[in-house]
């Protein structure tokens, strides 16, 4: 099997374009071509008046070594990389049973590929089963009613699941553990494109089913679900090995190997890791505010007249900019054709996200506009990060009414200095509503000072992207976790044996497919020892 990249078609190809394309750049007759499979397909938008697909094919053919003689020192001809999957050989199961705390990205993974060894993992998670934690997120977002252990952030799935689903990273990725995990999601009902498009995602309700999926091939290879159960305290040696679990009811689990996947917003549980001497670092993360333009307008800007074409879907962006005041300010988790949603998983707070579903089809982009936090900003030891989210989240809880209705601002009046009276033409989409306000309430003085200034920037790139009425949704402070629960090359903590940070949630991964190739990392590092 060969690989051909750099392939280039026009945006409305014939079908059979692809195959007279690959016979060109071999120059073989057709009869030598086996068969033709699309390893990506992306898109060059460089030039909006003649953007273009560009794939990347597996071919088999007829006299593969005459072939690639013919093209030797060719970059874009040579073997198909074999992207397989290999589980570690020859390795005995521990003596006790695996338990997994967290049903993330992170914790799925690590489960499932303990469950595929034969280790029959326990997987525990605080909150409820997916779609019982969907009921219960939308009490939130229609009714205002939030229940601290089944939200955004808590539940099954992760955070992850209420997000856009997108299912790319820049991350280095020599074995092949995202193609893993992206095969394993297609198994469990994700569409097939996912496994060749440039930039895959499936949206909030896909995943649901796919979540439930992997838990069923959990289940069936012998893994066992515990929901509803929250670990209070872990059980550690005199050598500093941990042996045990207690859980929020008193019941007391022996282990002696647990992976730790428990997401960014498990505040108590790394206050209790803090008590008993876990190795915690507090680490940067961003705050600032989700933004929200007509989709329609970021589809121009990028499209052009190519803009609402079937194959090239909603637009997105991502920005940068480094502000005079020294600060970065830069997009984050752009949601295209989405909306902003409520994301808190504390009382008296408001947390803002965004999501989308499969389709892309909501009127309005949104992105979280954000400003780089070093610990620094927030002196007071380890765990003083939780506290200063905490702080601006509970300002903008009263800066929008103390309802769960969230502050909001058109960039015009940010721009300006002045707090918004009402809202314009762009209608935001976060639920249980917004009111207007003065982000500036709710938002260090030198975080609204780099937006006003970026927005100005991002407006060169993207015309219209600091139109009057554009809306700034606040507050985004869940950017990623505010510690770093330290580990070494073994994997284990670096002060505690048999623990196993992961994720998201200890300061090693940003997004669904970081967040799940680290569980499966994590797995590897602890059974090749």
């Amino acid at each position: 099997m060969l690989r051909l990249t750099e392939l280039k078609l026009p945006l409305d190809h014939a079908p059979d374009a692809l195959r007279e394309a690959v016979l060109a750049r071999l120059g073989v007759p057709p009869d030598d071509l086996l068969s033709l499979s699309i390893a990506r397909r992306g898109y060059d938008a460089r030039r909006r008046s003649a953007i273009s697909l560009v794939y990347a094919v597996d071919v088999a053919l007829r006299d593969e070594p005459a072939v690639l003689a013919r093209f030797a020192g060719n970059p874009r001809i040579g073997p198909a990389p074999d992207t397989r999957y290999r589980f570690p050989v020859h390795v005995s199961a521990p003596p006790k049973r695996p338990v997994v705390i967290g049903t993330g990205p992170c914790g799925l993974l690590a489960a499932l590929t303990l469950a595929q060894m034969g280790f029959r993992p326990l997987i525990l998670e605080r909150g409820k089963l997916v779609r019982e934690r969907t009921k219960d997120t939308w009490g939130l977002w229609r009714r205002g009613v939030l229940n601290p252990e089944s939200n955004v952030q808590f539940g099954e799935g992760g955070a992850g699941t209420f997000s856009d689903g997108k299912l790319y990273s820049g991350i280095k990725d020599p074995r092949h553990l995202t193609r893993k995990l992206l095969t394993e999601f297609v198994e469990a009902g994700a569409p097939e494109e996912i496994l060749y498009v440039s930039k895959p995602h499936i949206g909030t309700f896909r995943l649901v089913t796919v979540v439930e999926g992997v838990r069923a091939k959990i289940e069936a290879l012998g893994g066992e679900y515990r929901f509803g159960c929250r670990v209070e305290d872990i059980l550690v040696d005199e050598t500093r090995h941990v042996r045990g679990l207690t859980l929020a009811d008193g019941e007391q689990i022996d282990a002696d190997h647990v992976v730790l996947a428990i997401g960014h917003s498990a505040r108590d549980t790394f206050a209790m890791l803090h008590r008993r001497g876990v190795h915690i670092e507090a680490k940067p993360f961003s705050i600032g505010a989700r933004i929200e333009h007509p989709q329609a307008l970021i589809d121009r800007a990028r499209f052009g007249g190519f803009a609402g074409h079937p194959l090239l879907g909603a637009a997105d962006y991502k920005l940068v900019h480094h502000a005079s005041n020294g600060r970065s300010v830069y997009s984050f988790c752009m949601c295209p054709g989405g909306r902003v949603v409520a994301a808190t998983s504390e009382i008296g707070c408001v947390v803002t996200n965004g999501m989308s579903q499969y389709s892309r089809a909501e009127f309005n982009a949104n992105a979280g506009i954000v400003v780089g936090i070093t610990p620094a900003d927030y002196p007071g030891g380890t765990l003083a990060g939780i506290a200063f989210q905490q702080e601006w989240e509970r300002k903008a809880y009263l800066t929008g009414g103390s309802t769960y209705a969230a502050p909001a601002q058109l960039v015009g009046d940010l721009i300006e200095g002045r707090a918004s009276q009402a809202l314009g033409a762009v209608v935001p989409s976060y639920k249980p509503g917004v009111h207007p306000a003065d982000l500036a309430a709710c938002l260090p003085g030198y975080a609204i000072e780099a937006i006003r200034e970026a927005l100005g920037h991002f407006a060169r790139g993207i015309p219209g992207f600091a139109m009057h009425d554009a809306v700034l949704t606040g507050v985004e402070t869940r950017t990623s976790s505010p510690i770093r629960i330290v580990r070494g090359a073994d994997g284990h903590s670096l002060n505690t044996k048999g623990l196993f940070p992961a994720g998201e949630g200890a300061g090693y991964a940003g997004g669904i497919m970081s967040a799940g190739v680290d569980g499966i990392r994590v797995r590897r590092r602890w059974l090749l020892l």
